[in-house]
């Protein structure tokens, strides 16, 4: 006997909470304060995002590649003098992605304008 309730506890039929709106990939704390890091600029160095979000080395690598293969984020390896150097920058479907989440985390809160 069904009670009006979806398989996610929603009311049947109610699917406008803009939870739904929420990236998956961006749940996770780490790697949506990756994306935020870079939104506010062109590219940054890799050391720079990983200092600015308190990260090792390897956990931002590894952040990094699961956004790459979802193709927020483009990595860029040079070098600056005789040192090899990463840029990180968000692609454009990263900042639609990013900017789709930050309206639904400010509507789950009720912070709309």
């Amino acid at each position: 006997m069904s009670h009006g309730r979806d398989s996610d506890g929603g009311r049947a039929g109610d699917l406008t909470h803009p939870r739904r709106d929420l990236d998956e990939l961006l749940t996770h704390a780490v790697r949506f304060s990756i994306v935020a890091a870079l939104a506010g600029v062109q590219r940054a160095e890799f050391a720079a995002v990983r200092d600015s979000v308190e990260i090792s080395d390897a956990m931002l690598s590894k952040q990094v590649a699961l956004l790459e293969k979802a193709g927020y984020v483009y990595v860029e390896k040079g070098r600056v003098g005789r040192r090899p150097r990463t840029w990180l920058s968000l692609t454009g479907e990263g900042i639609a992605a990013y900017e789709k989440h930050v309206v639904a985390l400010r509507a789950i809160a009720g912070l709309t304008d």
